[in-house]
This record gives structure tokens, C-alpha cells and sequence, in this order.
């Protein structure tokens, strides 16, 4: 079937870190996919921008405030 589109949500990839880091944001496009922006990389070009989920090491890691 040429463009037809499954109506099912794509299955969601847990953030593993990202999830709690302090420099993590949630990014949702207008479709509905949904990324991590690590916005350390805006600083610290060591870190990727959009890092492949879940991330479960990060040297740059902070929780949340509150988190713990």
C-alpha cells in the first residue's frame, strides 16, 4: 500500500538518563515524533545534540532538581 500511513503510534524509546538529567529537554514536532535535545552541546560541543536513546552513560549527567 503506497502512502499509507499506520495510524499507531511509533513505540517510544525510553530516554535512559536524559530522562532525569537537568539538561535534557523533551522536543515534539509538529507529526508528533519526540526527541531529547541535550542542551549541553549548545556549550560543550563534546555532546551530541540530539544523543541516540536511551543514553545510559553520560559524563555531563545531572538529576533534576528535586530528583533523587
Amino acid at each position: 500500500m503506497t502512502g499509507s500511513r499506520d495510524p499507531r503510534p511509533a513505540p517510544s524509546v525510553p530516554p535512559g538518563l536524559c530522562g532525569g538529567c537537568r539538561h535534557s529537554r523533551r522536543i515534539e514536532t509538529r507529526n508528533g515524533a519526540t526527541f531529547r535535545l541535550c542542551e549541553r552541546s549548545t556549550s560543550e560541543p563534546a555532546y551530541q545534540r540530539y544523543p541516540a536513546l536511551p543514553v545510559l552513560r553520560c559524563a555531563g549527567f545531572e538529576p533534576l532538581a528535586g530528583a533523587g
